[in-house]
């Protein structure tokens, strides 16, 4: 997939041309995946001539989080990495959905991985324009990975760290040679983690199920608002380990993320789940979750940013 990025983006303390910014290839970002990265979804309404910006406090909340994980030095603060954010739309003004993609990297030259030295990390962030990543309409094929999940106690899934998703690229692409679109992960002790870049949920008798932080999944922030809306709805939630071959008596099954967004899911290890089809409740929280993040639903303005493009 070939993606064309916006023409600006924020390098090294200021916004500039996002052709100019570059890294030597010597960086420990690059060498040992010394880095942690985020993802923002914006909405264009341009009946607004502007865009909602969906939980991006949170979503910066967890971006710090993941380096005061690794216990390393960053020099911008919460608020600082939003008025980042919002004169970076701006300047961009974009006319289309987009994605956003906050980086701070280990941008020393350095032959040690030890995060004690030469510890600073610097900060970018770029745009590109984003529809869907996974199609939230036709019904995904997955697999369960052959390939475990990373453990918290060697590579913490509640931080999205770079060098971690190597883990994510072999289980992608063990599926993708499988004519499936996506995999799900086994936690080591057998249970259902995650898909390679995505929270997942699955329905059994009406209940709405997914696996619990601690079973080595990424605390999503689109998870977190699945959970709220079910509740709104009136859905019933658990939120408990589910085994492996609960995904092929389950109902329905869909996968979430601020990329993904709500996905359904059609098949699992050549598995029909339920008849077939996009599920009750699957369609009604993707119905709910887009009303909300693009600006329809009231209730959940306290989420939304709005980023006016008038000149």
């Amino acid at each position: 997939m070939k993606y064309n990025f916006f023409p600006f983006c924020f390098f090294n303390g200021k916004i500039v041309e996002f052709e100019s910014a570059k890294v030597s290839v010597a960086t420990k970002a690059l060498q040992y995946g010394m880095a942690v990265f985020g993802g923002i979804r914006g909405y264009y309404r341009k009946d607004l001539s502007g865009v909602y910006v969906f939980r991006i406090s949170d979503h910066y909340k967890r971006f710090l989080n993941s380096l005061k994980i690794l216990g390393v030095k960053f020099p911008y603060s919460a608020k600082e990495l939003i008025d980042i954010t919002v004169s970076l739309i701006k300047k961009n003004s974009s006319k289309s959905n987009f994605y956003l993609r906050p980086f701070a990297y280990a941008d020393s030259l350095g032959l040690s991985p030890n995060f004690a030295v030469d510890s600073d990390f610097n900060f970018t962030l770029y745009m590109l324009p984003l529809e869907e990543y996974l199609s939230i309409n036709k019904g995904l094929r997955v697999k369960v990975s052959s390939f475990r999940r990373v453990a918290d106690n060697a590579i913490p899934s509640r931080a999205k760290i770079s060098g971690a998703y190597v883990n994510s690229a072999l289980a992608s692409k063990e599926a993708y040679d499988n004519n499936c679109d996506e995999a799900i992960f086994l936690t080591e002790d057998g249970h259902i983690a995650e898909g390679s870049a995505e929270n997942l949920f699955i329905v059994r008798n009406n209940r709405l199920i997914t696996p619990p932080v601690s079973d080595d999944v990424l605390e999503g922030i689109t998870r977190d608002t699945i959970l709220t809306l079910a509740q709104r709805l009136g859905i019933e939630v658990e939120v408990r380990s589910i085994d492996r071959t609960e995904l092929y008596v389950c109902d329905e099954a869909f996968f979430c993320g601020t990329g993904v967004q709500v996905s359904w899911i059609k098949e699992i290890d050549r598995r029909v789940i339920g008849n077939g089809k996009i599920g009750k409740i699957t369609k009604a929280l993707q119905e709910l979750y887009f009303n909300v993040v693009q600006g329809f639903d009231e209730e959940a303005e306290s989420w939304r940013t709005f980023v006016s493009l008038k000149k």
